[in-house]
C-alpha cells in the first residue's frame, strides 16, 4: 500500500511556529492567531474576523481560548476594520475553539451561535445545515460537517472560501475523536465541502489553504481510505488491540500524538465493525 501524497508538501506554506499573529486573508476575512500552540493545535487556534469592509460590523468565528492577549489582538483587528462585533460563531464545542464564546459574546453584546445549544448559551442561536446568516454586510452559509465531533460546522463566505474549523487542518490531518467522532459522517462531510468548490480553506489550526483546496480534500479522502486499509492489513497480520494498531500504523509518528491516533483508530474500528469487516469488542479486534 502506498500512502497518498499530500499536495501541501510542495506548497510555500509558512514553517511551523512562523505564522503571523494577524493576517488579512481577503477583504472579507482577517485571521488572528491565538497564543495556544501545541502538538494538537499546531501554531494555535485561528480566530476569524469576518465582515464587509466599510460595514462597521464584523463576526468572530471561533474566538478560541479566553485569553487576555488574544482578546487584545482580536480587538485590534476589529479596530483596524473600524468594526464592532455583532455575532460570535463557533464551529464546534472543543475548548480551544469555544472557550471564549460566551464571555466574549457578553463583552461585545453579541449573540453566540453554534450547533450545540450549550455552546450557544442562554439567548444564543442554534445553527443547522443550509442556514444563511446575513451579518456584517455579508452572508455566511452554514455547512454541517459532523465527523471530527457531532456538532461540527463550517461556514462558507461570499468569496467562496470556507472556514472549516477542525474538519481540515493547515498541516497534517484531523483527529476523528472517539467516541464522539464518526468516520462515516466525516467522509460524507468532506464530500459536502468538496461539492461547494471552495476557493480557499481557512482552517481552525495551521495556515490557510489557497493553492488547490480540492486537491487537499482529495488527499483527505484518500488518506482515510489508506488508514482503513492499514487497519485491515494489520489485523490480518495479527494485531489484536488498539495499542497494537497504533504502534504498527503510527510507528513513525511522535508518541505525543499517539493518544489522538488511538482516538481516530477507535473511530475507524467502529466503521469497520458496522460494515461487518472486523469484530470489535472494547479495545480488542479480530477478523470478521
Amino acid at each position: 500500500m502506498d500512502a497518498p501524497l499530500d499536495p501541501r508538501l510542495t506548497w510555500a506554506l509558512p514553517d511551523p511556529g512562523s505564522m503571523a499573529r494577524t493576517a488579512e486573508l481577503e477583504p472579507l476575512v482577517t485571521r488572528v492567531l491565538a497564543p495556544n500552540p501545541s502538538g494538537m493545535t499546531l501554531d494555535g487556534t485561528n480566530t476569524y474576523v469576518v465582515g464587509a469592509p466599510g460595514s462597521g460590523q464584523a463576526v468572530l468565528v471561533d474566538p478560541g481560548p479566553d485569553d487576555a492577549a488574544h482578546l487584545a489582538a482580536v480587538e485590534e483587528a476589529l479596530a483596524a476594520r473600524d468594526a464592532r462585533c455583532v455575532a460570535v460563531l463557533v464551529t464546534h464545542h472543543h475548548g480551544d475553539h469555544a472557550e471564549a464564546a460566551l464571555p466574549w459574546g457578553e463583552r461585545f453584546g453579541a449573540q453566540v451561535a453554534a450547533a450545540d445549544p450549550a455552546v450557544a448559551g442562554p439567548g444564543g442561536r442554534v445553527l443547522g445545515q443550509g442556514e444563511r446568516l446575513r451579518l456584517a454586510g455579508t452572508a455566511l452559509d452554514v455547512v454541517a460537517t459532523p465527523g471530527h465531533c457531532a456538532d461540527h460546522l463550517a461556514f462558507r463566505v461570499e468569496s467562496g472560501a470556507v472556514l472549516v474549523g477542525d474538519h481540515v487542518l493547515g498541516r497534517g490531518t484531523s483527529v476523528i475523536s472517539h467516541p464522539e467522532g464518526d468516520v462515516i459522517a466525516y467522509l460524507e462531510s468532506l464530500r459536502r465541502v468538496y461539492d461547494l468548490g471552495p476557493s480557499a480553506l481557512y482552517c481552525g489550526h495551521g495556515p490557510e489553504l489557497t493553492e488547490d483546496p480540492l486537491a487537499v480534500l482529495d488527499y483527505y479522502l484518500a488518506h482515510r481510505g489508506f488508514r482503513e486499509q492499514q487497519v485491515l492489513a494489520a489485523v490480518a497480520d495479527g494485531a489484536r488491540s488498539v495499542d497494537d494498531l497504533v504502534a504498527t500504523i503510527y510507528a513513525a509518528v511522535p508518541r505525543e500524538v499517539w493518544p489522538a491516533a488511538a482516538a481516530s483508530t477507535r473511530s475507524m474500528l467502529d466503521k469497520l465493525a458496522l460494515e461487518g469487516r472486523l469484530t470489535v469488542s472494547g479495545d480488542e479486534v479480530r477478523p470478521a
